[in-house]
């Protein structure tokens, strides 16, 4: 445990920089670098270039192998992939530490993890750009998957997984949730279209061990309560993918999103480690 809460703070001290693509692009290309540096220890990095009004943009994709094992269950569900991101963009004048450099951090210890230790279904790790631009990155990688056919097993989002508050009252909700889930900040949501309900069940309950934890079932598309699709999951639920978004919630806890104050010192480290602790034993778990 304390060599992965060593491991995340070590990413974060590198991520938590000013990277807008636009307005700080000189953080965004060393963020984009370190990752491509990180993620390719573990493995050939694809770059999966888009256009977003003529400026090229970069989503970085790691594919990790299923164990050997899993070639019994060739022609199964078992071939489909598990879709793992994270965005690794910020809005103008923010450091982004929760938003989203621990996404990208918990992405990062993914891959060294899971490359280790492979389960029975392909890992594809995305590091998204432009999700803070209207979603872009993930929406322009759907968009390929589409015209390549492909399904997935399931995506994951990674959104906001470090910021915790564990006084009474502190956590928010969309009008009506708050009758149905606890009002301290304290657990990390699992947010997943109604097909995930199975896989929602199963990472609670295993990231349970490591942190609190509630998952929500948000219709077909979330739009019943549209703060659910606020992450590079929306694109996913939207193209008929069975998608889940990992998150601390984000400005329904969190007073320092979007704002210059979003700094590592506002992180609760422990908190972090335990969530990439849980979801990491979540999805070595799936059925």
């Amino acid at each position: 445990m304390e060599n992965l809460q060593e491991s995340l703070l070590n990413h974060l001290k590198k991520i938590v920089r000013e990277r807008d693509p636009y307005y700080a692009s000189g953080g965004h290309l060393f963020v984009r670098e370190y990752i491509r540096s990180q993620l390719s220890q573990y493995g050939e990095v694809e770059v999966h270039e888009f256009d977003v009004d003529g400026n090229k943009h970069q989503n970085l994709i790691l594919r990790i192998s299923p164990a050997l094992s899993s070639k019994r269950w060739k022609g199964s569900k078992k071939e489909l992939p598990i879709l793992i991101g994270a965005h690794y963009d910020a809005v103008p004048g923010c450091v982004g530490a929760d938003d989203n450099a621990t996404g990208i951090a918990v992405l990062l210890e993914l891959a060294r993890s899971l490359s280790a230790n492979p389960i029975n279904y392909p890992i594809d790790l995305i590091a998204f750009d432009m999700e803070e631009y209207s979603l872009q990155g993930s929406r322009a990688y759907v968009e390929r998957l589409k015209q390549q056919n492909q399904k997935l097993r399931l995506m994951i989002s990674l959104e906001m997984l470090g910021y915790c508050d564990r006084t009474p009252n502190s956590q928010h909700y969309p009008k009506g949730l708050q009758y149905f889930y606890p009002n301290t900040g304290d657990f990390i949501g699992l947010i997943g279209n109604i097909q995930t309900i199975p896989d929602l069940i199963s990472l609670c309950h295993h990231v349970k061990a490591s942190v609190p934890c509630e998952w929500l079932p948000a219709g077909y598309r979330g739009l019943i309560v549209p703060d659910t699709r606020r992450s590079d999951h929306a694109p996913f639920w939207d193209a008929g993918y069975k998608a889940i978004m990992i998150t601390d919630t984000a400005n329904m806890r969190n007073p320092h999103y979007h704002q210059s104050s979003d700094r590592l010192e506002t992180l609760d480290l422990d908190f972090l480690t335990g969530v990439c602790k849980g979801i990491i034993t979540g999805i070595s778990r799936l059925p």
